[in-house]
């Protein structure tokens, strides 16, 4: 099931993070790690590439599950970042999406590709209606990505988010099926 999911554009590729995955993965948050604190929970001084190996092995399991979709997002077989679609609700037909793009690939608008595509990969593969991106106030670099990608702002939803050991009020953006020329599936 694995193998049939690569989503790609131009120069990226989108998929599965393979069991291999874990040194490339590790690098990539590694580099990161200063952008990602703020607003990760895993992302933290003490992570390893065996927590990498870790997420990989629980990402697979839980894609197989149908629970939770990750992706890596490749340019050129380098990790660049990652894309997941998570809290998928099956009765209501939506899910949360996530994104973040290692520091050194940052501003080349890779992150609003990889949502997009993976967006897509929502409506057209599991019959969305919606996806939601949920962000936290202050977290101005994954609102950018979701303005440029042209996500619908909702406005503030109050205490939406806790990140390590703070609460955050949350900007709430959205995609539908409409926005990509597709038509919502009953």
């Amino acid at each position: 099931m694995f193998s049939s999911i690569p989503l790609v554009d131009q120069e990226l590729l989108l998929r599965p993070f393979r069991s291999n995955d874990s040194t490339g993965l590790y690098e990539a948050v590694h580099e990161s790690l200063q952008e990602l604190k703020p607003w990760m929970s895993w992302a933290t001084e003490g992570y390893t590439e065996m927590a990498a190996g870790e997420y990989i092995s629980i990402a697979r399991a839980r894609w197989e599950e149908h629970t939770f979709y990750a992706f890596a997002v490749t340019r050129a077989d380098e990790i660049v970042g990652a894309c997941t679609l998570s809290s998928i609700h099956p009765l209501y037909r939506f899910c949360n999406l996530g994104y973040w793009v290692r520091t050194s690939q940052r501003g080349q608008g890779i992150a609003g590709r990889a949502a997009q595509l993976v967006a897509r990969f929502a409506f057209e593969r599991l019959g969305m209606i919606r996806v939601e991106i949920v962000i936290a106030v202050g977290n101005h670099a994954s609102i950018r990505v979701a303005e440029k990608i042209g996500a619908h702002d909702e406005g503030i939803l109050l205490n939406r988010m806790v990140i390590g050991k703070s609460i955050y009020d949350a900007h709430m953006y959205s995609l539908l099926p409409s926005d990509f020329d597709l038509v919502a599936r009953l």
